[in-house]
C-alpha cells in the first residue's frame, strides 16, 4: 500500500503520516531527508524525533538516492518529506539539477521493497508568486514529482488545518 500525504506548511501532515503506520506490526522506518543546515532545520528535526518517540521507528537519514535505501523486505516505511529530498537532489554544488525522474523511480524501488510505503510530500507553487528561476525550477520539479506519485499510489490525503482529505483512494485512520 502506499499513501502520498500531501499539504500546506505545519497542516498536521507528518502526524497523519505516523497514524497511518500505528497500525502497522512489522518494523517501522522512518527515512529522514532533511540536511540539518540551520536554527529551523534543528528546531523541526527534534520536533518530527519527538513525535516519534515511543512509536518503534527506525530511523534512517538518507539525503539523496532514495532508491538504494537499505530497508528490509515488507517493512513500512515513513519518507519525510520529498520537498527536502528534491532541493537535496536538486542543488548539488553549484549545478541545478533536473531530479524528478531520479527521486520517482527510487521511491517505486523502495515501494518494492515495503509492505506499506507513507510519503510525505508538500504542496508548492499555489500562491501564484513568481520567485527566483532557481525556485520556480524547483517548484516546477515538485509538480512533476507529486503527479507521478499520485499516478502510482494507492492513496492521496491533502492534510488541511489538521483533516484528512482523502483525493485518492481513502482516508486510512
Amino acid at each position: 500500500m502506499i499513501t502520498l500525504v500531501t499539504g500546506g506548511t505545519k497542516c498536521g501532515k507528518s502526524g497523519y503520516a505516523e497514524r497511518i503506520l500505528e497500525r502497522f506490526e512489522g518494523q517501522k522506518y522512518y527515512i529522514a531527508t532533511m540536511n540539518p543546515v540551520g536554527d529551523d532545520a534543528e528546531e523541526i528535526i527534534a520536533r518530527h524525533v519527538e513525535m516519534r518517540c515511543g512509536k518503534n521507528y527506525v530511523t534512517v537519514e538518507r539525503l539523496r538516492d532514495i532508491g538504494d535505501t537499505e530497508i528490509p523486505e515488507g517493512s513500512g516505511v515513513l519518507l519525510e518529506c520529498v520537498g527536502n529530498l528534491c532541493a537535496n537532489e536538486m542543488f548539488v554544488g553549484t549545478e541545478v539539477l533536473d531530479p524528478a525522474k531520479k527521486i520517482v523511480e527510487g521511491i517505486k524501488r523502495l515501494s518494492e521493497k515495503t509492505s506499506e510505503l507513507v510519503i510525505v510530500t508538500n504542496e508548492v507553487g499555489t500562491d501564484g508568486n513568481d520567485y527566483s528561476p532557481d525556485t520556480m525550477s524547483y517548484i516546477k520539479q515538485m509538480g512533476i514529482i507529486n503527479c507521478r506519485i499520485a499516478e502510482f499510489a494507492d492513496n492521496v490525503v491533502e492534510c488541511v488545518y489538521g483533516i484528512p482529505i482523502a483525493r485518492k483512494g481513502s482516508i486510512i485512520c
